[in-house]
């Protein structure tokens, strides 16, 4: 384009020579000038405007470059007020202070779980048994013993007792983790009657004899963790306790005298409460198994429902053992816990308590409680219950026996 613009103008000035020289008279060399004259003259005026124009653009050009500029500036001195402002901020304690907060939020809805729970339980466990009362206060029947009270009472002036034991074993190992001291009475005709069958129902009468029982298991479980002691072979035993002993400030006191004066067996004894005694305990009951846990005794829970517990609040009371029954649990682990089944055990061991499960009656079941990483269990398929071992009895008036026969 810049070329026909040239071409153009060397024509014009061509004209203009032939139009000098046949017009105005002039000589070739005249004309000839006239034309050179011409071209340059209107090159040079085009030269001078190019160059104008293209002066104006860069001119323009520098003016939009420093507009950019300019916005550039303010765009980075914004950017860097606001990377101050944020320096300035104490983003650390903020986020120590979010954290708190979402820790009290998730220790809140646990909690808030675990109450639902247990009033869900505490209603369908009303809903289910009749209650009967007894030292003025309801309590709740949770079984019909079929052996009359009168039978036991009779039983127990003849001393026609009988203490077995059933382990409590490690898995895979199946090594003895701690023994259950259960006491079974003779009726006569070779019937052996089990706890479920003779234990009294709460009431006046059957508290007394209630404590009478569970007096003369903590006498044998002292006797038989003391034998084990000076035999060089240590055993930690189990033994049941109900609110019958504990609501009897007199029993208690009696008790503790015994362990008092057995201090260095304390740490291998555990007192057994059913589950849901123990979330009945009253202000009285509270405080009489605070002074038990006092002189080192240990507490189990067993017959538990549920496994949505404040478990740093029951490791603080003393609880060291809580036993769920296998068949429940394994048919629904989730109605015991949100957790997983394969990490219910090490979330319960973090705060030193021992979860056992309980009633295990075939192999099959060990082989699903090694899938879930249980670590304890207890049941016939493991160790029955039975008589303690002979040459671990004694003789003498201390009749101490110490493990059970596999």
């Amino acid at each position: 384009m810049q070329g026909l613009v040239y071409v153009f103008m060397g024509l014009c000035g061509l004209a203009i020579g032939v139009a000098g020289y046949y017009l105005l008279a002039l000589t070739p060399v005249e004309s000839t000038l006239l034309a050179i004259l011409a071209t340059l003259t209107a090159v040079i005026v085009h030269e001078q405007r190019l160059r104008r124009r293209a002066e104006k653009r860069l001119e323009k050009g520098i003016e939009e470059l420093g507009r950019l500029l300019s916005t550039d500036a303010q765009a980075g001195q914004v950017l860097s007020q606001r990377v101050n402002t944020l320096v300035n901020l104490d983003i650390g304690s903020r986020l120590d202070v979010m954290e708190a907060d979402m820790s009290v939020l998730g220790t809140v809805v646990r909690q808030v779980a675990e109450a639902v729970s247990e009033l869900e339980s505490s209603r369908a466990t009303e809903a289910e048994a009749p209650t009967a009362g007894g030292n003025g206060k309801a309590a709740i029947i949770r079984h019909i013993p079929t052996v009359p009270l009168h039978t036991v009472k009779m039983a127990l002036d003849e001393g026609r007792l009988l203490h077995h034991v059933q382990p409590v074993v490690t898995l895979p190992q199946r090594k003895i983790h701690a023994y259950e001291l259960v006491l079974r009475l003779m009726l006569g005709k070779g019937n052996i009657a089990d706890p479920p069958d003779y234990m009294p129902v709460r009431n006046a009468e059957g508290d007394i004899v209630l404590r009478r029982i569970e007096r003369i298991l903590a006498d044998e479980a002292v006797k038989i963790v003391r034998r084990g002691r000076l035999a060089g072979n240590p055993v930690r035993l189990l033994t049941r306790l109900s609110l019958a002993t504990l609501s009897d400030k007199s029993a208690v006191d009696q008790l503790i005298a015994v362990l008092a004066g057995n201090r260095a067996v304390t740490p291998d004894m555990c007192f057994l409460l059913d589950h849901a005694d123990f979330g009945d305990m009253d202000r009285l009951e509270t405080d009489m198994l605070n002074r038990l846990v006092q002189q080192g005794i240990t507490v189990g829970l067993s017959s538990c429902h549920s496994l949505r517990l404040d478990f740093a609040g029951l490791a603080g009371r003393g609880v060291r053992y809580i036993a769920v029954d296998a068949v429940e649990f394994l048919g629904n682990p989730t109605r015991f816990s949100d957790f997983h089944a394969s990490d219910i055990n090490d979330y319960v061991a973090r705060f030193g308590i021992n979860l056992v499960m309980s009633g295990i009656s075939n192999e099959q079941q060990v082989l699903a409680l090694l899938d879930d990483g249980i670590k304890l269990a207890q049941g016939d398929a493991l160790g029955p219950l039975g008589p303690l071992r002979e040459d671990l009895r004694d003789d003498g008036n201390d009749d101490l026996r110490s493990a059970a026969t596999n």
